[in-house]
């Protein structure tokens, strides 16, 4: 019994391909006799250029393969006249190629894999159709995935097939029960990611974090620190930031605590769940504040929070606190006009900016203190968090705060008072590092424009629509009749990660797309097929919106 793990992935490395061209010659030249003999037993297939290969690896060995291409023509473009009368009219078709497993590997589980990651890449690329040229001898496997025969056959002598063709919802229908204990799911569990966190990150991102441990206390480590420190400053136009080893929840309380320092009294506005909690931290760091509430998926009106102020019979408030993006809804509040109420009576602003930092431009220059993460918009991961500042740190020697909550402690170690992760650092450095940060902000504002149109026109109910919201939060408020976390269960089968299972978000019957993290066109575009599809299925008597989507 082989003990070594399977591997499923798209082939990239030279050393892949070179097994792919080996594989395909030992099964279409010696075993299937469709090319002629050649002394370097290799085939190089002759749409290689454009074929994607999805493969499955055994330590280093390639086991197993399939190609997959977009392009006309098509190989059955040249053996089959007239292709497209034998299709469905209006799909997006992909051509299956190359299917080929080594004899030993030849049982459910290396099909699995590789079909498996076939539907992922099918949903990543928006291909509703895929033909294939089938061999005679697995006609019945085919058509229990869900491939109907078309046409006469092709090929000729010992090498003949069969063509076939399999709609995308066919596909998820038919194969979902052999592809749900597939191997390559636990191998790819992040699919298609529209998470507020953990969210997808670049592949340097992944190559920097599985570098070697090293001390925190190393002169190169030190160096990296300053310059991520450095690029964090320049994104968000700060004076100063302090990192740490917890998440966001962590850099919150460190707010708290550093209000708990000062006089005076505070307001904290909320209009969700975020705002909520930013009360509770305050109220366990026995805070002196004053609350200012809106409902949940309204916006908070600098009017009223002008009002409440000028409501102040004695000294003005002394700190404010709220969320710049309240991510449960994405409703965004007027930073600029926080920042200028907030100069004018003298008052320290706090901002828990976890969700727009790195995703929408934020100008945190004459901001007090501001709390952020590294698993959202900084597009690296979980597990490290930071406090933005910009007025002068000074040493306090009688503060009674915990060690770790003391943001002044941090500032007087250079930031590095305590063990630090190095592969989090690294992450977080390739992450930040060299970013054009004005068109990542203009991406994600184009694809999320074109997203919510298309959603709308799906016939869904976006909270906060037409009002200052995140581009890259997009919140669905779904009819009564269709469950929420049904909803999302079925988008996930569907091949997608949406918001859904947080308590605040099931009471809501709420269900989110974030575009926090890497969020390529192609996979929006997917995406906002598979919401109609979906939501068709839940609900078969609503109008179909949109048959096809652009």
């Amino acid at each position: 019994m082989n003990q070594e793990p399977l591997v499923f992935k798209v082939a990239s490395e030279d050393w892949e391909i070179e097994q792919i061209h080996r594989l395909n010659y030992k099964t279409f030249v010696d075993e299937i006799p469709q090319h002629q003999p050649s002394s370097s037993q290799r085939l190089v297939d002759k749409f290689h250029a454009e074929n994607t290969y999805l493969i499955c690896l055994q330590n280093k060995k390639l086991v197993g393969m399939l190609a997959v291409r977009g392009n006309r023509p098509f190989s059955l473009d040249q053996k089959l006249p007239n292709l497209d009368s034998y299709l469905p009219p209006g799909r997006t078709i992909c051509e299956i190629r190359l299917l080929a497993i080594e004899k030993k590997f030849r049982g459910a589980q290396v099909l699995q894999g590789i079909l498996a990651l076939l539907w992922q890449h099918g949903v990543e690329k928006s291909y509703d159709l895929a033909i294939i040229s089938g061999t005679t001898r697995q006609t019945k496997l085919y058509q229990h995935l869900g491939f109907v025969p078309f046409g006469p056959m092709v090929g000729s002598g010992d090498a003949q097939f069969q063509p076939m063709y399999v709609t995308l919802e066919t596909f998820e229908v038919t194969a979902r029960e052999f592809l749900r204990s597939s191997p390559a799911r636990s191998f790819h569990p992040n699919a298609v990611n529209f998470l507020p966190g953990p969210v997808a990150v670049r592949r340097e991102v992944r190559r920097a974090f599985e570098q070697a441990p090293e001390s925190h206390r190393g002169d190169s480590f030190k160096n990296d620190f300053q310059s991520t420190k450095q690029a964090l400053c320049e994104l968000t136009r700060a004076k100063g930031v302090e990192l740490f080893m917890g998440s966001g929840t962590l850099a919150n309380d460190i707010i708290a605590a550093q209000l708990s320092l000062l006089n005076g009294r505070g307001l904290i506005l909320s209009n969700g769940e975020f705002g909520e909690r930013l009360i509770d931290q305050a109220g366990r760091m026995d805070l002196d504040f004053d609350t200012l509430k809106f409902d949940w998926g309204e916006a908070i009106h600098l009017n009223a929070v002008r009002d409440k102020f000028a409501g102040q019979s004695q000294s003005p408030y002394a700190w404010l606190w709220c969320a710049h993006c309240e991510t449960s809804s994405g409703l965004m509040v007027d930073l600029a006009g926080l920042k200028q109420l907030c100069a004018q009576t003298q008052t320290r602003l706090c901002l828990d900016c976890i969700s727009t930092i790195g995703a929408v431009p934020a100008d945190l220059s004459d901001v007090f203190l501001a709390s952020c993460a590294s698993g959202k918009g900084l597009r690296a991961y979980p597990g490290l968090s930071m406090i933005f500042y910009n007025h002068e740190i000074v040493s306090n020697a009688a503060s009674k705060l915990p060690r770790y909550l003391d943001l002044d402690f941090y500032a007087q170690q250079d930031g590095i008072p305590f063990t630090f992760s190095s592969n989090l650092l690294h992450a977080l450095r390739a992450a930040v590092r060299r970013v054009n940060w004005e068109k990542r902000f203009s991406d994600i504002e184009d694809l999320s424009g074109w997203l919510r149109e298309r959603l709308v026109e799906n016939g869904f109910h976006l909270v906060g629509n037409g009002g200052p919201v995140s581009p890259a939060v997009i919140t669905l408020q779904l009819p009564n009749d269709i469950n929420s976390v049904k909803f999302g269960g079925a988008m996930q089968e569907a091949g997608y990660l949406l918001s859904f299972n947080s308590e605040y978000l099931r009471r809501k019957n709420w269900v989110q797309v974030c575009l926090l993290g890497e969020c390529a066109r192609e996979k929006v575009v997917a995406l906002a097929n598979a919401t109609n599809r979906v939501y068709s299925k839940l609900n078969p008597g609503a109008t179909r919106f949109a048959q096809a989507l652009a």
